[in-house]
């Protein structure tokens, strides 16, 4: 942080739980403040794009509400036979998806945006990590969706749940997998003026 230069309050434009968590491991005091918008969905989407557009939007919208802050919008999602995979509107597209993954790789892509209107402050960056699961037969994804709750997760699953059960190997963030890619929010809050 500049000297002299107020401290801006940071805020988590998400109601994520695992984001409020991997963000509470840097020790920066925040507040979560969920944006009300509608995020892009389209399963046809570029996911590069899309994680990118809904991660402003929402680091937009709260930041017009909160000038003085710092903002932090995330979207994350799952990439696989060029179709975007977000959150599963019930257990029977759950179901789909783990039978999708199953026994193949496929890519995770979060959007970050952090936003300050104060002084104009405007960062984005793109986290990719791939990910490979274990063939999964049909006992297998009964036993995974009776032990998750997916229907909140892209993909309809958690790698930080029951992992032994689906992932065969992962390469690149973990907290990427997981929603909040950390080494790279810190460095943009670093840059923001924020970093410890």
């Amino acid at each position: 942080m500049l000297l002299g230069q107020k401290s801006s309050p940071l805020i988590l434009a998400s109601a994520s739980p695992r984001r409020r968590e991997l963000l509470a491991g840097l020790g920066l005091p925040f507040t979560v403040i969920p944006a009300e918008v509608t995020e892009h969905e389209d399963p046809d989407s570029d996911p590069r794009e899309m994680v990118s557009h809904n991660a402003a939007l929402k680091a937009d919208w709260v930041a017009a509400r909160h000038p003085e802050a710092t903002v932090i919008g995330a979207d994350t999602t799952v990439f696989v036979d060029r179709t975007v995979l977000n959150k599963p509107r019930d257990a029977a597209e759950a179901r789909a998806m783990l039978r999708r993954l199953s026994g193949r790789s496929h890519t995770v892509f979060t959007g970050l945006a952090v936003r300050r209107l104060s002084d104009g402050l405007k960062l984005d960056q793109g986290v990719a990590s791939d990910v490979t699961f274990k063939p999964l037969d049909e006992a297998t994804i009964e036993l995974y969706l009776s032990r998750v709750h997916t229907l909140d997760k892209a993909g309809g699953y958690a790698i930080q749940e029951q992992t032994d059960l689906i992932v065969a190997g992962y390469t690149g963030s973990l907290t990427n997998i997981v929603g909040l890619p950390v080494e790279e929010m810190k460095q943009l809050l670093t840059r923001a003026g924020l970093g410890r």
